[in-house]
């Protein structure tokens, strides 16, 4: 009788061990099993689209690469339906199509076409029209030649043209309209002037640059050397006398808008090169990441994967030469055919009108822009807004959640991706500090791995057998992905060595091949990842790591404080680097040294705590919004050079102090101990 009582007891057993042991992962099974599903029906869409592309008349329209196909499907299906709205103007997608026409027949007529006003272009395996085919003895000149009388030589096929422009429709007529010509695309940054700006042109070897006309006065230093690379140099506008400097969107308005053989964009291959997005540069020149027309077609499947719907209004006040604005924001719209608010530049205080005036319902952020929203006062316009989800990616807890509470209730969903990287994850179940989920379901279609990483050297740690070691729940790891056919890494333009590390060999078999994010993430006990630090950012200090982003977290605790970014300054006569911080006062109040010091000893290791303070009107940024962590670190903490109120933590008296010069010069002697 008592081991009939005792039987379902031990049935239950390993239901309970299950629940124990496994319980916080499988409370998100559903989410993750939904978010599967999604990618899945994502994924088999795409590849539908691409063999309908494949199995269409290359004479139309549909049969070329994937921006123009995709473009030419929506000019289709929903003609009429809003894709643009830029301040007054707005534009359907049939508009686009072709305003998109227009500027590739434009650069078509650039390479040596003669595309004609009847509609039509020369027949596919036609050569430029000076060639001898045509009639004409003379022989193809050289690209970016001159030939007699100072004329440009045409364009090569698939040669690179530039784009200097600011977030715009012309922006985008010219990107799709390239796309369309079968020419390739380089994204330069718009705030990039003299040797950077060469620098960028000759990386990625471009042909011609498209620049705006408020852009010509800051560049005229710079066109003899433009000049020199044998560039095409074309403006947006009429606002020009220069010589040699052409009124693109004028030749472009002479042509017609028909629509072009798909078989002058279609891809020889899917890896192949057909746009260049530079890095951000903040440790040394921008490098020209290679985007092949794979990533295009993946890039028109992140608004499907975040739940966007094709009656949604997206609001966009990105910069377009970063990939977050052009291939996240854009092309994921094209992905669902939905609405766009782009804007030139963020404003924070016209935000909340514009979501009102244009009845936004997604917005789209990157690093630091919700923290500028819930820094401004409060205003009427933030009430009653429609907005009810707001993806991207560096969004901070505390901004998180002060961010939710006052605009709330709308969703926010943080994601992680890199411009050259090969992996990318989705935060799709809302959890607050996460930048994504590392379940067997999701790694299975997205795979990745956290490894042991040495901060002192710089190197994954390996075992005996040479290979590396994955994390444990709660242990910073180097975020790596196998690098294959559906998920390749194409480096970048120019040598080899500026992929230098970018690659991991053997890491858990012999031969097999990662690609180095170069961040850190956690992975908890329920399968969340959090972003943990950069592994550049990371410095050491006392024997120990310390992450810039915790230090920064526990600054943000304190009321008075709006902005801190922490990185770390060398310091002579000391081993690694000592933390700094650099703060922002939140209006109206005031620094309290003795509260900071209390709070920074009560919340963080002694060997994190900042030894230095440098007291700021306002944080430098990227142009993308990212802080500026090198520049920083290189201004260092000498109160000679900075203009800035400086504080230096003197451990004997337990207080963050002036930093003088005296005490500048005691600690150089080594009579200041930090």
């Amino acid at each position: 009788m008592a081991a009939l009582l005792l039987l379902p007891l031990l049935l239950l057993l390993p239901l309970l061990l299950l629940k124990l042991h496994l319980w916080p992962q499988l409370r998100w099974f559903a989410a993750d099993l939904a978010f599967t599903v999604r990618a899945l029906r994502c994924k088999r869409a795409l590849r539908a689209r691409v063999l309908a592309a494949a199995a269409a008349d290359p004479e139309g329209p549909e049969g070329g690469c994937s921006l123009a196909w995709r473009l030419a499907q929506l000019a289709r299906q929903r003609p009429a339906h809003t894709f643009l709205i830029h301040g007054a103007r707005r534009f359907s997608y049939a508009q686009a199509e072709r305003e998109s026409n227009r500027a590739a027949r434009a650069f078509l007529r650039a390479q040596g076409w003669d595309p004609g006003r009847g509609g039509g272009v020369r027949a596919a395996g036609s050569q430029w029209a000076g060639d001898p085919a045509a009639g004409s003895s003379a022989e193809p000149p050289k690209d970016g030649v001159a030939g007699d009388e100072g004329a440009m030589a045409p364009l090569a096929p698939g040669a690179t043209v530039a784009l200097l422009l600011p977030a715009s429709p012309e922006f985008l007529w010219l990107w799709f309209g390239l796309a369309k010509a079968g020419l390739c695309t380089a994204f330069v940054p718009t705030a990039l002037r003299r040797g950077p700006l060469l620098h960028c042109l000759r990386s990625c070897s471009a042909r011609a640059l498209v620049l705006a006309p408020e852009f010509l006065e800051s560049l005229e230093p710079d066109l003899p050397a433009l000049r020199a690379l044998g560039l095409h140099l074309w403006t947006t506008g009429p606002e020009t006398h220069l010589t040699g400097v052409r009124d693109f969107l004028a030749e472009a308005a002479a042509e017609i808008d028909e629509p072009l053989p798909g078989y002058l964009s279609a891809p020889q291959n899917m890896m192949d090169t057909c746009l260049y997005i530079f890095t951000s540069g903040t440790t040394g020149l921008p490098k020209a990441a290679r985007i092949s027309h794979l990533k295009i077609l993946q890039c028109q499947g992140f608004y499907q994967l975040c739940g966007v719907h094709p009656e949604d209004v997206i609001y966009l006040a990105l910069p377009l030469y970063h990939m977050s604005g052009s291939l996240l924001g854009i092309v994921g719209c094209l992905g669902i055919g939905a609405t766009v608010v782009l804007k030139s530049k963020f404003s924070a205080g016209q935000f909340w009108e514009d979501c009102q005036e244009h009845r936004v319902t997604v917005f789209q952020y990157i690093g630091e822009l919700c923290r500028y929203l819930v820094n401004q006062p409060p205003s009427k316009a933030e009430l009653g807004h429609k907005v009810r989800l707001a993806v991207g990616s560096g969004l901070r807890p505390d901004t998180w959640e002060r961010f939710v509470r006052r605009f709330g209730p709308l969703q926010v969903l943080e994601t992680y991706g890199l411009t050259e990287g090969n992996v990318a994850t989705f935060n799709y179940t809302g959890q607050r500090g996460a930048v994504g989920r590392a379940s067997w379901l999701y790694k299975h279609i997205f795979p990745f791995s956290l490894i042991r990483y040495d901060v002192t050297t710089g190197e994954p740690v390996r075992d005996a057998q040479g290979h590396c070691v994955a994390t444990s729940p709660g242990e910073p790891g180097l975020l790596v992905a196998p690098v294959s056919q559906q998920s390749p890494f194409l480096g970048y333009a120019g040598g080899p060595e500026l992929a230098r590390g970018k690659l991991l060999t053997d890491v858990f078999r012999p031969g097999d091949v990662f690609f180095n994010t170069g961040d850190l993430l956690v992975c908890d006990d329920q399968g969340f990842l959090r972003f943990h630090d950069r592994t550049g950012d990371t410095f050491r200090w006392k024997g120990e790591n310390v992450a810039t982003t915790e230090v920064a977290e526990v600054f943000e605790a304190l009321d008075f404080l709006q902005e801190v970014n922490v990185y770390g300054v060398t310091v002579p006569g000391h081993e690694g680097r000592a933390g700094m911080a650099a703060l922002v006062l939140r209006p109206p109040h005031a620094l309290d040294l003795v509260q900071l010091y209390a709070h920074v000893s009560d919340n963080l290791p002694p060997y994190a705590r900042p030894r230095f303070l440098r007291l700021q009107e306002s944080l430098a940024t990227t142009e993308t919004f990212k802080q500026q962590k090198v520049r920083m670190a290189n201004e260092g903490f000498d109160p000679s050079t900075l203009s800035d109120p400086l504080y230096v933590l003197d451990q004997v008296v337990g207080a963050y102090l002036p930093l003088t010069p005296a005490r500048y010069s005691a600690l150089l002697a080594g009579d200041l101990r930090i």
